[in-house]
């Protein structure tokens, strides 16, 4: 019997801009090698205080409205108490607590159950940042 449980540790480099990374595809390989057809849960979960994970379309422009409406929520100014690093760096740490650290997706058959323009993806507003991993977790 396979195993029920596995992990694996990304290692991405989102740049020194603001970014919305599609890690589809990653998570689909991760799936590949180890779900072995089963059903189950995927969690992703980055593992950094300025970053998060949000399903949404890509490419369409919903990506780049993400960071729009994340720039007119969270400004990058010097209203933030938290004020070490780059101008207005406080906002990346409130990041989190709209764009979670993580998020866990169903399994079906060894394949993400995503809706039909569904991505999952790491969004970093941190541009002092640009290394980030990223753990994926299998348990089915």
């Amino acid at each position: 019997m396979p195993d029920t449980f596995a992990t694996h540790l990304l290692s991405v480099t989102t740049g020194r801009t603001e970014t919305v990374m599609d890690l589809t595809e990653d998570c689909a390989r991760f799936l590949a090698r180890t779900a072995d057809g089963r059903d189950g849960l995927l969690n992703i979960f980055v593992p950094h205080a300025t970053a998060g994970i949000a399903i949404l379309e890509t490419g369409a422009g919903s990506d780049e409205d993400l960071l729009a409406a994340l720039q007119t929520l969270l400004p990058a100014d010097d209203r933030w108490h938290h004020r070490h690093g780059t101008p207005g760096h406080g906002r990346d740490h409130v990041l989190p607590a709209l764009v979670p650290p993580h998020a866990t997706l169903p399994v079906i058959g060894g394949q993400l159950e995503l809706g039909t323009w569904q991505s999952v993806c790491l969004v970093d507003t941190n541009i002092a940042k640009d290394n980030r991993e990223v753990r994926l977790s299998f348990l089915g």
